[in-house]
């Protein structure tokens, strides 16, 4: 797990090495065993290294094989590149580390722009081909690793982070007017390539792009998720599903315990993150480091889960490690955490992960997550509304967004309505082929779009602020595929993720699964008031925020004059998330 960033001119100028190593100042966090810079005419291109995979000097980057004529940086992990070397070394390829990373190379002069259909993993990469002049990005399946880019005439610039890229300077930093409806709308989702300023965009996830030597461009989608189903698969019983489930989920936490460091797990005491520990401790891991947080009560609300980690720690014996915030160190942290942002993101755990990595950071360098299970087994409660469901998109759009077009309308300034882009996206999404129901249509646009954009975002930016990496195996791409074929009407058993508590059952104790379903508890930034309400309220009144002039100030009155009676559909609040808006500008100093 690292941070890369790049510079190429398509223009036959020498590429800003400068440029590119203050991009790699900022990705620091992310990689703080070493860094290295390869520059060389029209191209250059920077590391920051985690060591998880050969801790050795030979897998460092950017990493250049002379007589393949290519250069690579790479951000993630390939879980089967030990599979995948000994098919390159059959086709006559040598190496000389033991590094994921040098697999990724070789890969690509093997199979070119089909190199990531070999992979499973999460992995963003950038390489060039000296002696075509080519430049290929690309990205997984699910978009585990990020990837910005900026395109400035015939300069591309990318980064593992946006901050990065604006570091270097000489970007558009106007707000996108469509980024801001989604933002605003569809709960800070803001779906590719779009991001919040308009020189900036990201590359989609599970495609490779692919940069000719004079910057014409080509993108690949490699991988689409499809809910077909065959007639065998109509044939098959639960206890079928439930069996083919759980050797898919063994296999996926399997693979993301390969490393050279030890694991640990994030442990929530939901069903998820539980049943990661319980496949961990059927498999065999002792001394198993587990890790837990939680804050402070407000309005009555309970702000930690210890009730439940406690349960599976116990069960399972983990080093476990509880970590207690109180409301005055959460306020000290909401600036660093903003910071770490690489697009405003309004969920209220973005400071629990934070400070929750900054603590793990301390103990391992990698865990397993549960991010993921929600999307993919129907864990959210507007997937049984969608089951009978004769307008799909709009019911999707009731339970989900933050605001309907015309409250967008009284948020923001005219020159940001631009259209019904959100609800016309939505729309697009549900009206494609390769998902006949409802609630797989809903599944396929979270788990392939939301997914990214919101929780899986989450977790890399927040673990990475302490260079820790985070695993998601509910994400390995076998496991999803899976879960796609498997019918909704068992996904949504039980209350929703019906099949996985099924298999659940069988591993972890059943006072976890049958427990009300939880979240990461934030809830001083649910109910804005005191020290929190003043951060917004002050953030608001810069003179950057009134010279920006995103907002109507009468509606912003109205949301000031009670804020805990304006909220979400998703129980979040509207002023908080105009706040974290404004708030991010600032930290970035657009």
């Amino acid at each position: 797990m690292c941070g890369f960033s790049g510079e190429i001119r398509f223009d036959g100028v020498q590429a800003d090495a400068r440029a590119v190593m203050t991009m790699c100042d900022v990705l620091a966090p992310r990689g703080p065993d070493g860094s290295g810079l390869a520059a060389s005419g029209n191209v250059a291109m920077g590391h920051r290294r985690l060591k998880i995979i050969d801790l050795s000097e030979r897998g460092s980057q950017p990493m250049t094989d002379p007589a393949l004529g290519l250069t690579l940086v790479f951000n993630g992990c390939i879980y089967n590149y030990r599979e995948l070397r000994e098919k390159l070394e059959a086709k006559g390829y040598s190496f000389h580390s033991a590094s994921d990373t040098e697999v990724v190379l070789k890969a690509w002069h093997a199979w070119r722009a089909d190199a990531p259909t070999h992979m499973n993993g999460m992995f963003a990469f950038a390489v060039h081909e000296r002696d075509s002049g080519r430049t290929a990005l690309a990205r997984d399946r699910l978009g585990i690793k990020p990837l910005y880019l900026s395109l400035s005439g015939k300069r591309l610039r990318f980064a593992s982070t946006l901050p990065a890229i604006l570091a270097a300077g000489d970007v558009d930093t106007s707000i996108d007017p469509q980024a801001l409806q989604a933002y605003m709308t569809w709960h800070a989702v803001v779906p590719p390539p779009l991001t919040m300023l308009k020189g900036i965009r990201k590359l989609p996830p599970a495609t490779v792009a692919i940069f000719e030597a004079d910057g014409s461009r080509r993108d690949t989608v490699y991988w689409s998720l499809g809910y077909e189903r065959s007639r065998e698969d109509a044939m098959r019983s639960e206890g079928d599903w439930a069996e083919m489930l759980h050797a898919s989920l063994i296999a996926a936490v399997d693979r993301r315990m390969i490393a050279d460091v030890p694991v640990g797990v994030l442990l929530s005491g939901g069903v998820d993150s539980s049943l990661i520990v319980g496949l961990l401790a059927e498999a065999g891991q002792q001394s198993l480091n587990t890790f837990s947080i939680g804050f402070e009560a407000a309005n009555g609300e309970l702000g930690d889960e210890f009730k439940y980690s406690d349960i599976v720690a116990k069960h399972f014996g983990t080093e476990h490690h509880k970590i207690f915030v109180p409301s005055s160190e959460l306020l000290d942290a909401l600036p660093r955490t903003i910071g770490s942002m690489s697009e405003p993101m309004v969920s209220y755990d973005n400071v629990g992960f934070f400070l929750l990595s900054q603590e793990v950071a301390k103990h391992v360098k990698v865990v397993q997550s549960g991010q993921g299970a929600d999307e993919v087994f129907a864990g959210y409660h507007w997937y049984p509304k969608l089951a009978n469901s004769d307008a799909p998109a709009s019911d999707y759009a009731a339970a989900f967004f933050d605001r309907d077009f015309d409250e967008y309308r009284r948020t923001v300034q005219p020159q940001y309505h631009d259209g019904h882009f959100v609800e016309e996206f939505i729309e697009d999404q549900f009206s494609r082929l390769g998902a006949e129901h409802a609630v797989d249509k809903a599944l396929r646009l979270d788990t392939t779009i939301m997914l990214a954009d919101d929780p899986v975002k989450r977790v890399d930016n927040m673990t990475m602020a302490w260079g820790l990496e985070a695993r998601v195996p509910f994400l390995d791409h076998e496991l999803v595929e899976l879960a796609a074929r498997i019918p909704a009407q068992h996904k949504l058993a039980d209350g929703g993720k019906g099949i996985l508590k099924t298999v659940a059952r069988k591993v972890i104790p059943a006072d976890v699964i049958d427990r009300p379903k939880g979240y990461f508890p934030v809830p001083a930034l649910k109910y804005l008031d005191g020290p929190y309400l003043a951060m917004v309220r002050d953030a608001l009144s810069t003179d950057a925020a009134k010279q920006r002039g995103l907002f109507n100030q009468g509606y912003l009155e109205e949301l000031f004059a009670n804020p805990s009676e304006h909220i979400t559909p998703l129980r979040g609040s509207k002023l908080w998330q105009i706040g974290l808006l404004e708030l991010w500008l600032q930290s970035h100093s657009v």
